[in-house]
């Protein structure tokens, strides 16, 4: 039985993979920004350095330690270039990036002291293909990617392992935090979530059978696979779907423009 902390755990993603584990004998602390969540619950928002110092003592005072961090909070959003504000580019590597960083600097002590643990950052597919107009949630989504990878690196010799999650869209309410300057990238993205064939739990199902084997990258979908080996071993093919997809973003741009 493993001691497990799932932030931004109130829905989607998150609560799937807390109902998963759940399911599986382990002892969850579910963390979202809401005041209340219930018993095995704790306001956690990750943009507070002061609520993962919180976090990390109301897992030693209660538990003596933890043995997994999955660090899955994180928002929607993209845009043309020229068209997303700078302000929703800081929100989201307030959030997406900068969430994770600061949920691995704070649980990072206790697991070197241990000897153990086992870090789970949720990417995106959209951190390993980057197809245009989404380039704040590519960007931050690549940052996860890098920082899994070097920290897979950086705490092996302390016996923690790492894990970075890279689906592509599944059915989820995280189209509800969707919101910003470029209002038809904002349909498109919610429209592919809202169609997805995938729920979130059969990502989550997925997801903790890759930790159980401490899998480093764990790509739990058909579509995110193919876009990511289709990227690594037919380049030229790749190239022309993403000008393709922003040949008709701009087609479209242009007729409701016109």
């Amino acid at each position: 039985m493993s001691r497990v902390l799932v932030t931004g755990a109130a829905s989607g993603l998150g609560a799937a993979l807390v109902a998963r584990f759940v399911a599986d004998g382990h002892q969850v602390l579910s963390t979202d920004v809401a005041e209340d969540g219930g018993p095995s619950y704790l306001k956690l928002d990750v943009r507070n350095p002061a609520d993962w110092d919180a976090a990390v003592a109301w897992c030693t005072d209660n538990w003596g330690g933890l043995d997994i961090l999955v660090n899955n909070a994180g928002i929607a959003t993209g845009g043309r270039i020229d068209v997303e504000t700078l302000d929703e580019w800081d929100r989201i590597v307030d959030i997406n990036l900068m969430g994770v960083v600061r949920g691995c600097r704070a649980f990072v002590p206790l697991f070197k002291r241990q000897r153990s643990g086992h870090i789970v950052n949720t990417a995106s597919a959209a951190g390993l293909v980057h197809p245009p107009m989404m380039s704040s949630y590519n960007t931050v989504k690549a940052g996860v990617v890098a920082l899994s990878e070097t920290l897979s690196h950086e705490l092996g010799p302390y016996g923690v392992n790492v894990s970075v999650v890279c689906p592509s869209f599944f059915r989820t309410n995280l189209a509800d935090s969707i919101r910003g300057a470029d209002s038809a990238m904002g349909a498109t993205a919610r429209q592919l979530i809202e169609k997805s064939p995938r729920s979130a739990d059969d990502i989550a199902a997925v997801v903790v059978a890759g930790i159980n084997k401490k899998t480093y990258l764990i790509i739990p979908d058909r579509p995110a696979r193919m876009a990511y080996l289709t990227k690594r071993f037919a380049r030229p093919l790749y190239d022309r779907q993403m000008r393709r997809i922003a040949t008709r973003a701009q087609q479209r741009a242009e007729a409701k423009d016109g």
